[in-house]
């Protein structure tokens, strides 16, 4: 157990001092008795108030107050709680490689299908957003609590060319933090011109503004108030390097749970007269997860899909971590107190 205000310790020593103050009174009370009572009434008066009844109330009292004392130096404790994620985002791939059948109907349908249960499984009291991505990437909906919202949006999804993963990550990490800026080179040396390198010592935009103050990254995974679930086939072809993007992620303890949509073979895929083969891309997708202190899944077809939901609401439900447990103390303490006056009152009519 730890202590948020370690410092406030000393108030400990009040308790001893109790001590003290009791055992004074009890001795004042001897003098007092001895002076204006015979000895025959003395002896008696003593050993009835060294029953252990005449002791029990104050020792509930001086415990009560020392588990208060307690309290206020506000204690920890590592436990297992649901979690406190107030906001999950789910980063959608839309490129063109998603109308593949390998998954059926579609690796699109059979994630659609599978994020809109996930969707509906989730607590009300959890936000939600909604990013897409292709050749870029876009917040399709900002984190809400109307779930009405976010199945409108994944109805305005439309397949485009390209994949950039880590555009996405980029994308789902501003709705979390909008007051940060994430920006890093594409993988394409074309998509440099004008982009600052992410350097993690220091904000992106350091050039641009340099009172702002410096960064200080976190561990990995240890914020607690947000998620990104990543869907995607994995086959990044443009923009930023997508374990970069991960980088960005955990230094800001957020966790990036990534679920790969597809088979290892793939299909191949074509339009207007091009055809390529897209396969899953597994090794980026365990990159991205393991940087975050997340997990991968893989998802073969629409039903093993859903499981993967089912599994991931299951994880983001429970959280080990440091958590206050001053309120216990305090109730514990006046539970103490309470009882140590009610057994006073009801031995010996009196408060103590």
């Amino acid at each position: 157990m730890n202590f948020l205000w370690p410092e406030l310790a000393w108030l400990l020593l009040l308790a001893p001092a109790l001590v003290a103050f009791y055992l004074w009174m009890l001795r004042r009370r001897k003098r007092h008795a001895m002076r204006y009572a015979n000895l025959a009434m003395v002896k008696q008066a003593l050993a009835g108030r060294s029953s252990w009844r005449r002791h029990l109330p104050p020792l509930l009292f001086l415990l009560g107050f020392a588990t208060l004392l307690i309290a206020v130096m506000r204690p920890t404790a590592r436990m297992t709680l649901p979690s406190q994620h107030q906001t999950v985002v789910l980063a959608i791939d839309v490129s063109g490689s998603m109308r593949a059948n390998d998954v059926a109907p579609s690796r699109l349908a059979a994630a659609d299908a599978a994020a809109r249960a996930f969707i509906m499984a989730q607590p009300r009291t959890t936000r939600l957003g909604l990013v897409s991505f292709a050749g870029t990437a876009s917040l399709v909906q900002v984190p809400t609590h109307n779930r009405d919202d976010i199945l409108a949006a994944m109805d305005r999804f439309q397949l485009q060319h390209g994949t950039a993963v880590g555009s996405g990550l980029l994308v789902a990490l501003k709705a979390i933090f909008p007051d940060m800026e994430f920006n890093l080179r594409s993988t394409n040396p074309r998509m440099n011109n004008g982009v600052t390198s992410y350097n993690p010592a220091r904000p992106i935009d350091r050039a641009t503004r340099p009172d702002e103050k410096i960064f200080t990254p976190v561990a990995p995974g240890s914020y607690a108030s947000a998620a990104i679930i990543l869907l995607s086939d994995g086959q990044t072809t443009t923009g930023p390097d997508p374990i970069e993007a991960a980088k960005m992620a955990a230094e800001r303890g957020v966790r990036v749970y990534t679920v790969g949509i597809g088979t290892p073979d793939g299909e191949i895929v074509g339009a207007e007269g091009w055809s390529m083969r897209v396969r899953l891309d597994e090794e980026t997708l365990r990159g991205i997860a393991a940087t975050t202190q997340a997990e991968y899944f893989f998802a073969g077809n629409a039903n093993e899909l859903t499981r993967v939901y089912q599994k991931l609401n299951t994880q983001l439900a429970l959280e080990t971590k440091d958590t206050e447990i001053s309120a216990l103390f305090a109730a514990l303490g006046g539970f103490l107190i309470l009882l140590g006056a009610m057994l006073s009152l009801f031995w010996h009519h009196r408060v103590l």
